[in-house]
């Protein structure tokens, strides 16, 4: 007979779905989808059209997790640094993971189609990239851009939410192309954890391909050319001022010392590479953060 102590108690087992979604692991993406919904003029939200795209990021994003701890439960189980998540461990059993995961998709599907038909139409493509990207290890070392794309899709939604027109894209799209390269700039330092065990169990890396350093390299040139890629963002922003790019010159001065500080962040993150916890932990969780930042204030330039 099971003991009263054996039996998890409802904290303990919310605790547990938290760490199996990685919850924590929100504070990447919802930064980017925040950025995208005040990239455009506009953006004048009621209070329920916010919990819409509050459900549908969180939705979408478990619904993500659940699908790579699923799709890699295997892979988890062979890899020592991998072995003590919930599922190789029966912390969590399949049947949970994947109610779990047709729970988080259908709130995310209920609430694009409450957003509006458009939104319900398009709502697969997310999904698609989410039941891809895990797969892409086993084919290819590429395999880190497609965490990229998955997370370039998070200002491009926060962008299509908030704007229901589409117009003036340009800096939604430049958040886009900076979150491809910073993801998958991040993802290969994060790899080199696995190097090893890559190696010998034949799953496809940038770091096994390439050996750690020059993977590394790699890295660092996708996150230059990350901090790059914002440049033509602020600009676009900053030139929505009716007078003039610098006729508010302290948003503009604030906006070049945001985007200096984005550059810092992620050159500190190739410095402390060696130290995946540092570098990935602490550090990248700032990035989104400074470029959330780095956005309202060329918006506040801008005046909208």
């Amino acid at each position: 007979m099971t003991s009263a102590s054996a039996i998890p108690s409802p904290v303990s087992k919310l605790r547990t779905y938290g760490s199996f979604v990685r919850f924590e692991h929100t504070l990447f993406s919802l930064p980017l989808v925040l950025a995208g919904v005040f990239s455009s003029p506009g953006a004048g939200l009621g209070l329920t059209r916010w919990a819409l795209i509050a459900i549908a990021a969180v939705g979408a994003r478990t619904a993500a997790m659940a699908m790579n701890r699923l799709i890699d439960r295997k892979v988890d189980a062979l890899n020592p640094r991998t072995r003590g998540r919930e599922l190789p461990t029966g912390a969590i059993r399949t049947p949970e993971a994947l109610m779990l995961l047709v729970a988080s998709a259908a709130a995310y599907l209920a609430a694009c189609a409450a957003l509006g038909p458009w939104y319900l139409a398009v709502s697969p493509i997310p999904l698609a990239v989410f039941a891809i990207y895990p797969y892409l290890k086993r084919w290819t070392p590429f395999c880190h851009f497609g965490v990229g794309v998955a997370l370039a899709l998070a200002p491009l939604a926060g962008y299509a939410a908030a704007h229901p027109d589409l117009a003036r894209p340009e800096v939604a799209l430049w958040l886009a192309l900076f979150a491809l390269l910073w993801v998958s700039g991040f993802d290969i330092i994060y790899a080199t954890l696995d190097e090893s065990f890559d190696r010998e169990a034949g799953v496809h890396s940038m770091v096994a391909w390439l050996g750690r350093e020059r993977a590394l390299k790699v890295s660092a040139f996708l996150h230059r050319a990350a901090a790059l890629s914002l440049v033509p963002a602020v600009v676009s922003l900053l030139h929505l001022v009716p007078e003039g790019p610098f006729s508010k010159p302290v948003p503009a001065v604030a906006s070049l010392l945001l985007l200096t500080a984005v550059a810092a962040l992620l050159a500190l993150e190739q410095r402390w590479a060696e130290n995946v916890n540092l570098a990935f932990f602490k550090v990248n969780v700032w990035v989104g953060f400074a470029v959330l930042a780095l956005v309202l204030v060329a918006r506040s330039a801008a005046g909208f």
